[in-house]
């Protein structure tokens, strides 16, 4: 009764807009640390090809993290998991500040590190809305919730902006300001109602992950969450240092990333409603095409506006890429499994993540930004191929 209550379209209209305006303070926090990790560790790497590594160990501690988190939640509950998930953010924040204060390269490397465990947490914002939804909700549950993340592409590099110069070692400011994100987080998590799965489905293990990941929806959904957001980080992680060696100032690339980051979650407004009218392998299709069309921008010039443009337009393809992925995940598990199911998933793409991060301040260091967009296409390419032949094969089966 108590389950039931607590599902109802009242608490469920509540709990999104609460995860919404969790998923704002977080990309808050993410499009800072995404704006400065990268020439923070510019400044104080030992060889400019290492100044996108504290963004890798940013990314790395998620994926070290995301499945434990997974898991863990399950036991303990999802709102108490993610209150003391908050607690990273705080130390992380802290770490990073003092990183700068001592100019070390790799206590700043460490701070990120133990930010991305945080951001382990927060990741599970779109499942945690969508596993208290009905199933007819879901699809709109995932997108009203990742566009709460449109206040922070406007908030993050706004408070940024004014903090990085504060007295004290450039980025110290900006690092300790997010600490106000964490708090905030902490009282809007407190006010969450959700539904308990109860101790038969905190103990239950359901299926192998292995004959769970052998479902060729589960392979798409993995696929395009992963590559998606693997090529947008690739490029957005790269975007700040190469604007930088083009002479323009951090303003002009504070500006850049946030638009990027407005046009990541602006869409998540239509993507839910588009995926019920027109279904999910067409949005994922055409996430595909987007990051194309990005990155044909970028190769055509170096000026503001191709920044601009190449970064507002594969936030938009990401925004597609990854709601419909994350929506085509959640049909593919049963309610025991989801920790399981979506902590591999979420490793998955903090895996691709890591890899793109690092392989981004390598190449547009050493062989420019050219060759970071080039680099991307292969995997745009294997993701459109394997989103269409399931899509194709799912319509053939059908008819």
């Amino acid at each position: 009764m108590y389950s039931i209550a607590l599902s109802s379209p009242g608490n469920t209209r509540r709990n999104i807009g609460l995860l919404a305006a969790c998923q704002a303070m977080l990309m808050s926090n993410n499009s800072t640390l995404i704006a400065i990790n990268g020439l923070a560790g510019l400044a104080l790497a030992p060889h400019p090809a290492l100044a996108t590594l504290p963004v890798t160990c940013w990314v790395a501690g998620g994926a070290v993290a995301t499945l434990p988190a997974s898991l863990y939640m399950k036991r303990v509950g999802r709102r108490a998991g993610l209150m003391q998930g908050m607690l990273l953010s705080i130390a992380g924040a802290v770490l990073c500040a003092a990183a700068m204060w001592l100019g070390s390269f790799w206590a700043l490397c460490f701070g990120a590190l133990v930010f991305g465990g945080f951001n382990a947490f927060g990741q599970y914002y779109r499942f945690v809305a969508a596993d208290a939804s009905p199933p007819e909700w879901r699809p709109t549950a995932i997108s009203l919730v990742l566009a709460g993340g449109l206040v922070g592409g406007v908030l993050g590099p706004t408070v940024s902006r004014a903090t990085v110069d504060l007295p004290g070692p450039k980025f110290a400011g900006a690092f300790l300001a997010l600490t106000i994100y964490a708090v905030a987080m902490i009282a809007l998590i407190a006010l969450l109602r959700l539904p308990g799965g109860g101790a038969q489905e905190a103990t239950a293990r359901g299926r192998p992950l292995a004959e769970i990941a052998a479902q060729p929806k589960f392979i798409v959904a993995v696929l395009s969450g992963a590559i998606g957001y693997g090529v947008m980080n690739f490029i957005m992680t790269s975007t700040p240092i190469a604007m930088q060696v083009c002479g323009y100032p951090y303003g002009d690339a504070a500006f850049v990333i946030s638009s990027h980051v407005i046009a990541m979650f602006v869409p998540s407004f239509a993507t839910g409603p588009l995926i019920k009218r027109v279904g999910v392998f067409p949005i994922l299709l055409a996430g595909a095409a987007l990051n194309l069309v990005a990155i044909g921008i970028a190769l055509a010039g170096v000026t503001v506006a191709n920044f601009w443009w190449a970064l507002v337009v594969i936030g938009v393809g990401w925004n597609f890429l990854y709601i419909g992925g994350t929506t085509l995940l959640t049909e593919t598990y049963r309610p025991e499994e989801r920790a399981t199911a979506q902590g591999a998933n979420e490793t998955a793409i903090f895996v691709m993540m890591a890899i793109s991060s690092l392989s981004s301040g390598m190449i547009v260091t050493g062989a420019g930004w050219e060759k970071v967009n080039l680099a991307a296409l292969p995997l745009i390419v294997a993701a459109m191929a394997a989103i269409g032949y399931f899509g194709y094969a799912r319509r053939s089966a059908r008819t």
